[in-house]
């Protein structure tokens, strides 16, 4: 619990989560509200429609994530960490918790006010939580944000430069997983089973074809909707676990 306040501290006392947690809040739901209000008959608002911003917030929250490890590393923070806390397992996965708890809470709150506020613009039975589908997309977010945190900070460990993990990040989620597809013949079997494909599959099976964006539903995946989670979170896990190995054999 000590360390947990620690890194609460660490994390808090600093602008960038702040700006990270509130840009994510306002691009996604901004977004949300631009699809919502140009959904047509052809695109009906729907559950899914709501959520279309989730990318977005997605990609802020983890950069947030990567920042709170990178920036010490930066100002060389970090040792003064580790040699208050000579085990850096155990420091590194406090600060892990922490930053996956409060991703996981900013991806709910996010996900509901998105839902409310495409709501209000477009009541009707389609905006309504109605099936299990929909609350998956909608409460499943924080799942998707918490654990694309824990890569996201176990991606900043390992490359330790601000500039480079952000990098790393923001390539690989909106690049590289959609262009793995155009790799001739086996491309498309790649894409089925890259992270945040699978991470979209537990959001978004089983929704209706909407506006477009993040609650675009998957096709052909080659497990169920809580497999595709369980397959993200595996993941995750073992991303982390790599990283606490590589600072525990690297120098700070």
């Amino acid at each position: 619990m000590t360390l947990l306040a620690v890194e609460r501290i660490k994390l808090f006392t600093t602008r960038s989560p702040w700006w990270c947690m509130v840009l994510a809040l306002v691009l996604t739901v901004g977004l949300s509200v631009l699809v919502t209000t140009n959904a047509n008959e052809n695109f009906p608002a729907t559950v899914a429609t709501s959520q279309a911003g989730g990318q977005l917030g997605l990609v802020v929250i983890m950069v947030m994530a990567a920042l709170a490890v990178t920036t010490e590393y930066r100002f060389g923070t970090i040792k003064a960490s580790f040699q208050a806390v000579p085990n850096r397992t155990a420091l590194l996965t406090a600060k892990t918790v922490l930053v996956g708890v409060v991703a996981a809470l900013v991806g709910e709150i996010i996900a509901f006010v998105s839902w409310a506020v495409a709501y209000l613009i477009k009541p009707g039975p389609l905006m309504a939580l109605t099936t299990g589908q929909d609350w998956r997309n909608v409460a499943g977010t924080g799942l998707v944000y918490g654990f694309a945190a824990v890569i996201a900070l176990a991606v900043g460990i390992l490359v330790r430069q601000t500039a480079g993990a952000v990098a790393i990040l923001l390539v690989y989620s909106l690049l590289v997983e959609n262009l793995v597809a155009l790799i001739p013949k086996i491309g498309t079997k790649i894409q089925e089973w890259m992270p945040f494909n699978m991470a979209n599959n537990f959001l978004s099976a089983g929704a209706p074809p909407s506006a477009g964006g993040a609650g675009s539903p998957t096709t052909h995946m080659p497990l169920s909707p809580w497999g595709s989670m369980a397959y993200f979170v595996g993941i995750a896990i073992v991303l982390l676990g790599i990283a606490l190995v590589s600072a525990n054999r690297r120098d700070a």
